[in-house]
């Protein structure tokens, strides 16, 4: 019992040492470059502070961080919705894995990125191009693990509870989906990730507002301290978006800690 307080002990210490570890490089390295061409975090927290005395196109960082943050959990919902329910159906139905399943197959090596340009003819610079480009950047990953995950299913798991009388939708969920849970949040995390890449290329590209937009002026004014805030915010979003879906894993299966 001792020994496993100690190993847990230090599996909650690792997290803190490898944060401080790159920290320090950090400070090192911009020590090292003279802090022009890699600000110091000191020099980055400052540049942060400062949006709020002049913000920039009319916001401070944080409505920036706001206005990708929505976009980003729109184009997700949209995209893991869509992405579980296609996914159930083509790994549930080989006739629909060799119909639509080929269909999409053609359609999922094209980088989201490379729709971009097709996205601003058709659309504008509004919402509705990043939100689709969102879309389209994060449904893969959900719908093909999703579709890997339903494979898995043992077909003697599925013949038993129809003999003992389970209709579709008790089958779908007391069998079928917590066995698929696991390749299903791993999908999630991997479109989390090209959600936040998308929207930062679509916002680069003619945003009026977002995190996209202040890279894009903190590279065009030479402001480093800018760019690298902005990087360190999705960061830290997307470490905040990790932790929820470990919790959110640990809550939906219990079995699998």
């Amino acid at each position: 019992m001792e020994q496993f307080k100690k190993k847990n002990l230090i599996y909650q210490i690792l997290p803190l040492v490898s944060v401080s570890a790159l920290i320090l490089s950090w400070i090192a390295f911009s020590l090292a470059t003279g802090g022009i061409i890699f600000p110091g975090p000191a020099s980055v927290v400052r540049r942060i502070l400062k949006t709020f005395e002049t913000p920039i196109a009319g916001m401070t960082i944080i409505g920036h961080t706001l206005i990708s943050l929505k976009r980003v959990l729109t184009g997700l919902f949209i995209s893991c919705v869509s992405g579980i329910s296609i996914g159930i159906l083509v790994g549930s139905n080989r006739y629909l894995k060799a119909t639509l399943g080929s269909f999409l197959e053609i359609f999922r090596p094209i980088p989201p990125i490379a729709w971009i340009p097709i996205m601003i003819m058709w659309f504008g610079i509004g919402e509705l191009p990043k939100i689709l480009l969102i879309v389209l950047g994060s449904f893969f990953p959900v719908m093909l693990n999703t579709a890997s995950g339903i494979s898995l299913v043992n077909k003697i798991n599925l013949d038993v509870g129809q003999i003992f009388g389970g209709s579709k939708i008790s089958i779908l969920k007391e069998i079928v989906l917590p066995t698929a849970l696991p390749s299903i949040f791993s999908g999630i995390r991997t479109s989390v990730s090209c959600g936040w890449t998308v929207v930062l290329a679509a916002e680069m590209m003619g945003a009026q507002q977002g995190l996209g937009l202040l890279v894009m002026k903190g590279w065009g004014i030479n402001d480093m301290a800018l760019v690298l805030g902005a990087v360190i915010i999705i960061a830290f979003i997307g470490a905040m978006f990790s932790y929820l879906l470990k919790r959110a894993e640990r809550l939906l299966m219990p079995w699998n800690r």
